[in-house]
C-alpha cells in the first residue's frame, strides 16, 4: 500500500484568539513537519480573555465550522487557554465526529520540576477563574501529596493585547510588554531557589511564549519557565495519525470560507483583524512569507 500523503489526505486545524497561536504552532511544525495545516487568528475578538464564556464559546463554534468548510479536518488544535478552558466541552459537544486537543496551564510538569513548591501560574482572568483550571489544579494538587506544593495564580490585564501590539508594530519597541511583565511578577513575589521563593513559572496563555526572552531577563538564567507547545503538538501528532474521519463537505455548513478551487498549501494563515499584522507576525515568529496569510472578511462577521 502507498503511504498516505498527509497534503493530500486532510489538515490540521489551529485558532487562537490572535497571534498567541502561532507558538503552539511553531512547536506543530517541528513535531509534524509534513503535516497541513489552516491556521485562524480571531484578531478582530481578541483577546478572549476579557470576553465573556458566551461569547468566546460562540467564536469557538464559528471557527470550527470555517475548519470543516475546508474539507477533512484531522483535528482541531484549540491554541488558546481561554478558549479551552471557557469552550472545549461545548465543541465535544457539539462536534462528537471530531478531535480536539486543547491547552491548559503545565501545572504537572512544573510541580515535578520546582525544588522550593512555589509556583507562579500567569495567564488571563477568564483562564484562571475558569471550572476547569480549578478541576486541573486540585487533580494536581491531590497528585503531589503528600509533598507540598503552592501554587501563585496573577491574572495579567493587558498583557496578551500587549503582545499583539508589539507583533503588529515590529518597528515599535518593547516597553509596554516589558512593564506589564515587571509589574505582574512583582505582584507575584519572590522569584529565586531560596525557601519560600517561586523557582517556577507557568505560561498559562499561549502570547506569552513571545514575551519569553524578556521573562527571562527580569527572572535570570536559574527559574523555570514552563510552557506547552511540544506536548499539545505531541498530542495531537497521536490524534492526526489516528484519526479515520470522513471528509465533510462545504454544504454541510453553507460557508463561503476558501474557494474549493484553491490550490492548497501546507500552511495557510487567516485572520478576521488587519492582515499586515498577520503578515508581521508570520515573518517574526514562523519565518513564512506573506502569500500565507490571508483575511477574513464576509459582510458581516
Amino acid at each position: 500500500m502507498a503511504p498516505i500523503d498527509p497534503l493530500a489526505s486532510g489538515f490540521v486545524g489551529v485558532f487562537d484568539s490572535g497571534i498567541g497561536g502561532l507558538s503552539v504552532l511553531q512547536a506543530l511544525r517541528v513535531e509534524m513537519p509534513h503535516e497541513r495545516f489552516i491556521y485562524w487568528s480571531d484578531s478582530a475578538y481578541a483577546p478572549y480573555g476579557e470576553r465573556s464564556d458566551a461569547f468566546v464559546i460562540d467564536r469557538c463554534n464559528f471557527i470550527t465550522k470555517q475548519f470543516f468548510a475546508r474539507g477533512n479536518v484531522k483535528s482541531v488544535v484549540i491554541a488558546c487557554n481561554t478558549a479551552t478552558a471557557v469552550g472545549i466541552e461545548s465543541l465535544r459537544l457539539q462536534f462528537p465526529q471530531l478531535k480536539f486537543v486543547g491547552v491548559e496551564p503545565a501545572l504537572k510538569p512544573a510541580s515535578g520540576v520546582s525544588n522550593t513548591g512555589r509556583i507562579g501560574v500567569i495567564g488571563t482572568h477568564a483562564t484562571l477563574q475558569s471550572a476547569r483550571f480549578a478541576k486541573l489544579l486540585d487533580k494536581v494538587l491531590a497528585d503531589a501529596a503528600p509533598d507540598a506544593c503552592e501554587f501563585i495564580m496573577q491574572p495579567c490585564q493587558g498583557l496578551a493585547l500587549a503582545i499583539e501590539r508589539q507583533t503588529a508594530n515590529a518597528h515599535s519597541g518593547s516597553q509596554e510588554v516589558e512593564e506589564l511583565c515587571a509589574l505582574y511578577l512583582k505582584k507575584m513575589g519572590s522569584f529565586g531557589h531560596a525557601p519560600g521563593q517561586i523557582d517556577t513559572l507557568v505560561l498559562g496563555c499561549t502570547h506569552y511564549v513571545f514575551a519569553q526572552d524578556i521573562f527571562r531577563q527580569l527572572l535570570g538564567p536559574t527559574v523555570n519557565i514552563i510552557s506547552t507547545g511540544s506536548a499539545v503538538a505531541k498530542q495531537t501528532q497521536r490524534l492526526s495519525m489516528d484519526s479515520r474521519l470522513e471528509k465533510t463537505s462545504k454544504a454541510v455548513w453553507g460557508s463561503d470560507f476558501l474557494n474549493e478551487d484553491q490550490p492548497q498549501k501546507s500552511i495557510e494563515l487567516w485572520t478576521t483583524g488587519p492582515l499586515s499584522a498577520l503578515e508581521k507576525a508570520a515573518k517574526r515568529w514562523l519565518t513564512l512569507p506573506p502569500d500565507c496569510c490571508h483575511r477574513w472578511a464576509p459582510s458581516s462577521i
